[in-house]
């Protein structure tokens, strides 16, 4: 797959390469050498499901795998993180979430990702005609803001993709309920340590409780 090819089949996207400039104001690419022992663990021990996706928030026998310690204070502060991976089939926006924290983003396998910033939300609502969608190569980590929405990797080939995600410990464990969220005086609270606005076309996410404030086309990557 090319960044070229899926210019042409996604005309109602604009897809920018993972080095384009304009990624600055989402997030920045890291080395991804130090994460050589995680990605082969990606390659060698989990699987793509045949449909949907899989998220697994923190998958404690990767450590089995990694030789050597990843130093990510620099990144995220001395808070204890987990380390896990989604990997799947998913084409479609769907929805978009933020923490308050960075995300690490490990491509083992070539995807794109769809992404706005949170400036850009108005009355909880998002306007998905603001979005940009980046093609990351594989082997390609990436740095992705704490102001950054994102949400599910969208595949490029017929075999899906395999993605890490490294987090703050806790992230996405549980689910948040009504009373929390009057609380914290945020509506757009849907798990812990995760805002999640969700496409009306979504129904599973809105019945789990997510916010259905994304306006415009549900729109899907196609790859063929």
């Amino acid at each position: 797959m090319t960044l070229k090819k899926l210019q042409s089949l996604n005309p109602k996207i604009e897809i920018l390469d993972i080095t384009d400039p304009a990624f600055a104001s989402y997030g920045k690419i890291i080395d991804s050498f130090p994460f050589a022992d995680y990605m082969n663990y990606l390659d060698k021990q989990t699987i793509i499901p045949a449909t949907f996706n899989q998220y697994i928030a923190n998958d404690t026998k990767l450590w089995n795998y990694i030789k050597y310690p990843l130093d990510l204070q620099p990144i995220f502060g001395d808070v204890q993180l987990q380390y896990g991976y989604v990997n799947g089939n998913n084409s479609h926006l769907n929805a978009l979430e933020f923490h308050p924290s960075p995300e690490i983003n490990l491509a083992l396998t070539p995807l794109v990702l769809m992404l706005g910033l949170t400036q850009d939300i108005q009355d909880n609502h998002y306007d998905v005609q603001k979005l940009k969608a980046f093609f990351i190569p594989a082997n390609t980590a990436v740095i992705l803001n704490a102001t950054t929405l994102h949400f599910s990797p969208c595949k490029v080939t017929d075999e899906g993709f395999k993605c890490g995600v490294i987090l703050p410990y806790g992230t996405n464990m549980a689910f948040v309920t009504e009373a929390e969220k009057i609380i914290a005086h945020q509506p757009l609270l849907f798990k812990t340590n995760k805002c999640l606005i969700a496409h009306p076309d979504n129904i599973n996410l809105i019945n789990l409780g997510a916010f259905p404030g994304l306006v415009g086309e549900n729109l899907m990557i196609q790859y063929k």
